[in-house]
């Protein structure tokens, strides 16, 4: 056999079982997910509907407000996370090599289990839980912060806290890239912070803000997990949010509905992601 040959045979045989893992647990997954989103029925009695099955989801009063809670959630998550680790990872990056510990401290919540950030948010949150407690001793009634509206900015204080110092280590990173010498230089030209930052480091750190954002995204929809143990899967209308939707049909073997409501959540992403994406671009292209 020669050599060039036996090399494609093994690279061939490298990459068959990732492949073949693609296939099977993402693409067959879902090709039946668009599958089940235009038909209806099971086994001989399915039969194709078309976009019935999405208009009956989008009609839907529960869909419309688990969409509404979702798209309300990021639309405050992800901005106010990108603008407090930006913050904070400007304060910091000059302390992060003298302080190792500290990338540590910033990854704690991030890594902590999500039955521990539950037990945290009950602590301090639940019927006689910290807060009350306070308010007790104030002589003010208290509140059932995780059964009603005050929910979702429980939820929205949990998502910020676990998530924030992952977002943190990211920009850190984007930020030691930039040359010491530019600042030294701005700073020979009299320029202050504020056009240090406009000039310098905010032209330099997009891409770095992007993947943030992008793993912000993905991170908050992991929020699910702890809104769901703390509310259960019928929570204050509050934080109903879409995987809330997608779980109930799924428990009551809805499959139209679960598949519609996936598609959409997953166009719906992939929209935002394009628009950051594209954004971003145009941002670096501007200043090359």
């Amino acid at each position: 056999m020669k050599l060039s040959a036996k090399k494609a045979r093994d690279g061939v045989l490298l990459v068959l079982p990732v492949v073949l893992g693609c296939l099977l647990f993402y693409a067959l997954p879902f090709v039946l997910v668009l599958r089940y989103s235009v038909t209806q029925g099971v086994g001989a009695s399915v039969r194709f509907v078309g976009w019935e099955n999405y208009r009956a989801v989008w009609h839907n009063a529960l869909f419309g407000r688990a969409f509404q809670n979702t798209a309300r959630f990021l639309l405050l998550g992800l901005p106010l996370i990108l603008i407090l680790s930006y913050a904070i990872a400007l304060l910091l990056k000059n302390e992060v090599e003298r302080h190792k510990l500290l990338k540590s401290v910033l990854l704690f919540p991030y890594i902590m289990p999500v039955v521990g950030a539950v037990l945290i948010v009950d602590l301090v949150f639940g019927e006689a839980g910290l807060f009350n407690r306070c308010l007790i001793a104030l002589g003010a009634p208290v509140r059932d912060w995780l059964h009603s509206p005050a929910s979702f900015w429980v939820a929205m204080a949990l998502y910020l806290w676990k998530n924030t110092g992952y977002s943190v280590i990211l920009l850190l990173s984007g930020l030691s890239t930039i040359p010491a010498d530019q600042y030294a230089a701005a700073q020979l030209d009299g320029a202050g912070r504020l056009r240090q930052f406009w000039h310098i480091t905010a032209p330099q750190m997009w891409y770095s803000v992007f993947f943030a954002a992008v793993f912000s995204l993905i991170n908050a929809f992991k929020c699910f997990r702890e809104i769901f143990l703390i509310g259960g899967a019928h929570p204050d209308d509050s934080v109903y949010m879409l995987q809330h939707f997608i779980n109930n049909c799924f428990e009551n073997l809805n499959y139209p509905k679960l598949a519609v409501a996936s598609v959409l959540l997953g166009i719906a992403v992939t929209a935002v992601l394009t628009v950051l994406f594209l954004w971003v671009r145009r941002k670096e292209r501007y200043r090359e």
